[in-house]
């Protein structure tokens, strides 16, 4: 495995401790950071941590440590010292050799294996209703993160759970079964998601409409809520099903089936896949078993009536219900079967949930719990918590219809990305199946890359317009620098870059070069953070720093065959990492655009 420069530099920064001062220093403590562009150099030390041990000034440490350098790693040709901070210079020959083996290696960036198993979960939609905004970003991100952490070196299993019991799955069987006349995906030409959803909407128009007569007959609100003839039917729909009704059961199946095949042609139009499906219907028995199992041992207690709880208390938390006085379970004994289920099928390290912010306190309750349980994998369980997805006029809410539809958002997407591309005219054939598989490259990589470029932890609000700007921070002006870099390739030929040992880079040539040589660095820090937004930056300024040096450097008619060489080299490597941090990111690059 090759050390890179970042470890030879903080292991003989180590020895040199050692050798200087005589202390034993660990070389993953020693600060260091890019050299800021105001100042010569290409790494920089930082010198104050280590003036405890050394006893000297900043400076003189500086400058014993940069001699020591300078003398024992062959690649570094020169330092200066500012305050405490050492900065040293690489040889130029060191980024051309870097250049040639990116160039040479078909996987640059990826990481040795970690022998680690993770599981990623994401979706996890419920079966009443189609996907909608907030799923995407929840989609995208785990994807991604799924796809930078197998590239990091680890082995992952993207999992995916359904909720496709409940309360809310009855509302839209319920109505369906009221209003529908034997209405059908395929009598109705609606998609099958959509169809259900339709129904989950109507239900709450039509509860609403018999809360106010109830309330206009004398009710209070909240004596009318618990009085609501839809609502008890639809509890009523609820125990048949837990019942094992064979009618009720025959409609919930048909149902779902509907909704299954209209998510699977959502998620193939995302381009998001599942190693596996779970299904709340399936595990909540096995956790209401788990419980059980913990009320026996004495790790949980019953209350007086009947209901079974764990107490979190000596953790800082609170007690928490794991099964009600009926007997009916609630999310976290469905999370509890379905993680002692997952670990049986795969043994993992660690498990992933991607789920927003709101259920930060579930999963504190889960892990805690599971470790009440004695569960070995309980402290692998790792919340990715992200914010939500708001609109320019507020939050979305399902059952009134304020949503942003995953499908029309899609097709809102593609055909802006139709619109501007045709505005540009550039294109020889715009009816053609080739420029429509553009059209949708375009616009799902503006919807991809805006969603990714911000921190999962933080909320966004999604902006379709600014998006798809070609000269912003977006998905297009990535995918732009990669087809203008195919053009080049194409109009000058193959790369050979049998440089000479004296061959002097140009400032903004080293400045690509030590941007791309961090690529696999960058990959590791996404996969450590799980956090795509990493990867999403970097593309982009690498995009931008190859099209200010584009400008300022020809490389058809470079001054020396030896720099249009180099510097085809480098536009090459930059369209493989561009290629390749986006294929992380789920997001297509066009060969034209």
């Amino acid at each position: 495995m090759n050390i890179s420069i970042e470890q030879q530099i903080r292991t003989a920064c180590a020895k040199a401790v050692k050798q200087l001062y005589g202390a034993e220093i660990d070389p993953t403590a020693i600060a260091l950071e890019r050299t800021n562009k105001e100042h010569v150099g290409d790494y920089t030390v930082v010198v104050f941590p280590l003036l405890k041990v050394s006893k000297k000034k900043p400076e003189e440490t500086g400058h014993d440590l940069g001699a020591y350098l300078q003398e024992h790693v062959k690649q570094v040709v020169a330092f200066n010292v500012i305050k405490g901070f050492l900065n040293v210079t690489l040889a130029d020959s060191f980024w051309i050799d870097a250049l040639n083996l990116g160039l040479l290696n078909n996987e640059y960036g990826k990481g040795s294996s970690t022998g680690q198993k993770i599981t990623v979960e994401y979706c996890g939609p419920n079966t009443n209703k189609p996907l909608h905004l907030g799923h995407i970003r929840n989609m995208l991100l785990g994807y991604s993160v799924a796809s930078i952490l197998e590239f990091a070196g680890n082995e992952v299993i993207k999992v995916n759970m359904y909720n496709d019991r409940g309360i809310a799955i009855c509302k839209s069987m319920l109505i369906w079964k009221k209003f529908a006349n034997g209405e059908t995906p395929a009598s109705s030409g609606i998609k099958g998601d959509h169809l259900v959803g339709k129904y989950y909407v109507q239900f709450d128009v039509v509860y609403r409409q018999q809360l106010k007569e109830l309330v206009e007959q004398g009710l209070t609100e909240e004596a009318a809520a618990k009085q609501v003839p839809l609502m008890l039917e639809a509890q009523e729909m609820l125990r048949q099903w837990e019942a094992g009704d064979p009618d009720t059961m025959a409609l919930w199946k048909q149902m779902n089936d509907w909704v299954y095949e209209g998510f699977q042609a959502t998620f193939k139009e995302i381009g998001v896949d599942f190693h596996r499906d779970y299904y709340e219907s399936e595990t909540y028995l096995l956790g209401r078993d788990l419980v059980l199992e913990g009320l026996k041992s004495g790790v949980f207690f019953q209350k007086e009536d009947g209901s079974i709880w764990v107490d979190l208390t000596d953790k800082g938390l609170d007690q928490k219900v794991l099964l009600r006085s009926d007997g009916t379970s609630v999310y976290l004994t469905q999370d509890l079967g379905t993680a002692d289920l997952r670990y049986g099928h795969y043994h993992m390290n660690r498990s992933v949930y991607v789920v927003a912010d709101e259920q930060n306190y579930h999963f504190k309750v889960l892990q805690l719990t599971l470790e009440k349980l004695g569960k070995p994998y309980a402290a692998g369980i790792y919340h990715l918590s992200y914010g939500l997805v708001d609109l320019p006029e507020g939050r979305m809410k399902t059952r009134t219809g304020n949503v942003v539809d995953a499908d029309d958002l899609i097709r809102e997407m593609i055909a802006t990305a139709k619109a501007q591309t045709l505005e540009l005219g550039k294109l020889e054939n715009p009816e053609s199946a080739e420029a429509e598989e553009l059209f949708c490259t375009i616009g799902m990589g503006a919807l991809k890359y805006f969603m990714l470029r911000v921190d999962p932890k933080r909320k966004m609000l999604f902006n379709p317009e600014e998006s798809i700007d070609l000269q912003g921070q977006t998905g297009p002006f990535v995918q732009y620098t990669y087809a203008r870099i195919q053009s080049i390739k194409t109009k000058i030929g193959e790369v050979d870059l049998d440089l000479p040992e004296d061959y002097t880079l140009s400032p903004l040539e080293k400045e690509m070069l030590v941007e791309l040589y961090q690529y696999p660095a960058i990959i590791q820090e996404s996969s450590r953070n799980f956090d795509p937004s990493v990867l999403a930056s970097y593309a982009f300024n690498l995009a931008k720093t190859f099209n200010k040096f584009y400008v300022d450097h020809s490389i058809a008619n470079a001054e020396t065959t030896e720099a249009k060489h180099l510097r085809l080299g480098l536009a090459q490597l930059t369209a493989k990492v561009l290629a390749g941090s986006f294929k992380l990111l789920g997001i297509n690059v066009p060969e034209r655009m």
